[in-house]
């Protein structure tokens, strides 16, 4: 599937050539439930509607962790309105839901539809990947078909990240600079996932605390950037341990998601530059590895895993973001919590070193 990609600032413009190009008509719309208006998204998207002469609907029964439930009540509402394009607004949440109507029509029908994703926040690269995150209660599920759920359209514009509040600014750039660190050390790794990777953490490192605390559209451009980048790696490889590990964190203790990612990813490159033969997933074996683990080091102008841990640790704080469990509320037994859920596999058999609950648990205790 070929993605049309639009970037920068004022790129939202396109919309309104693209609707009129294709003669889209029936558009169906998934939002969050304030942010679509807050971000300025609303007043600039309808304006295009309106003048081409669209009728719209929107969908925004969806909450920030999205429940299958609002996939099965978005499904109903758009064989009902019968739209011929659908567009995702927002975080990576709406984006996901808006991918998984268009999955579901798909299986139902036979029938796919366009989909176009435009974030309002710069983090979680939904707009460049095929993956849907959703949950079925407390159980956090993946799922997507590269053919049918990588959108065919995404657009990219700065303008709207500026309402962004500063902790959900810095949490969503957290989740694309651990995505690309993450990708960048998985076993499934090749090389256009490193270019990515490579392109994406320097963007983020030199751009996102000016990006979040002042509002730089500069910085905001280029962090948005990033966060696409990012989504690009890990289309190709998935994440690894750090996402296992978030979710129970998020799904248990309403952390958000990139700041349950951050978390964990500087003890977590620490834990894994001491791999060795016997506990080495990688098929390219433990020198590749720790060449990979060499290269994030550069890319973070670091020395050492301990130092890339001060690192990560540091731009937390800057943003805002609390580094420790147990000032964020959750207890000794509420690690043992995020040890018994923390295992995905999917997530954690991507990881290049073997991590066991014991291992988990000592990440764990370390930032209690």
């Amino acid at each position: 599937m070929i993605q049309q990609e639009y970037f920068g600032i004022n790129s939202i413009n396109n919309i309104k050539e693209i609707i009129e190009k294709e003669n889209y008509k029936n558009i169906f719309l998934v939002t969050g439930k304030k942010s679509y208006s807050l971000s300025g998204a609303k007043s600039k998207i309808e304006n295009f509607f309106n003048d081409s002469h669209c009728n719209y609907f929107q969908f925004s029964d969806l909450d920030p962790n999205p429940q299958l439930e609002s996939i099965w009540k978005g499904l109903e509402e758009f064989k009902n309105f019968n739209g011929d394009l659908i567009i995702g607004v927002g975080g990576g949440s709406p984006i996901d839901v808006a991918k998984a109507i268009k999955l579901s029509y798909k299986i139902e029908t036979n029938f796919s539809i366009p989909l176009m994703a435009i974030p309002t926040t710069s983090g979680s690269g939904s707009e460049a990947t095929s993956f849907i995150v959703y949950y079925d209660g407390k159980k956090k599920v993946s799922a997507g078909d590269p053919n049918i759920t990588l959108p065919n359209y995404s657009i990219s514009d700065p303008n709207l990240t500026l309402s962004l509040p500063k902790n959900i600014a810095g949490s969503s750039g957290l989740d694309a600079l651990c995505q690309a660190t993450e990708s960048y050390w998985s076993i499934n790794s090749n090389l256009p996932s490193k270019e990515y990777s490579i392109k994406s953490i320097p963007l983020l490192l030199d751009n996102l605390m000016n990006a979040t605390n002042n509002l730089d559209i500069d910085s905001k451009n280029k962090v948005m950037m990033a966060a696409n980048l990012a989504g690009k790696a890990i289309n190709i490889t998935k994440t690894t341990a750090c996402h296992s590990v978030a979710y129970p964190i998020t799904s248990y203790f309403n952390i958000s998601h990139g700041h349950a990612v951050a978390l964990t990813l500087g003890k977590m490159f620490e834990y894994n530059e001491k791999l060795s033969e016997e506990d080495c997933i990688d098929s390219r074996g433990i020198n590749y590895v720790k060449n990979s683990l060499n290269d994030l080091k550069f890319l973070f102008n670091c020395k050492t895993g301990e130092e890339i841990s001060e690192k990560v640790k540091n731009l937390m704080d800057d943003l805002g973001l609390e580094t420790r469990l147990s000032n964020l509320g959750i207890s000794k037994k509420g690690i043992e919590t995020i040890v018994k859920n923390g295992f995905t596999p999917e997530r954690v058999k991507n990881n290049p070193r073997k991590l066991s609950e014991e291992n988990l648990r000592e990440i764990l205790n370390s930032i209690y």
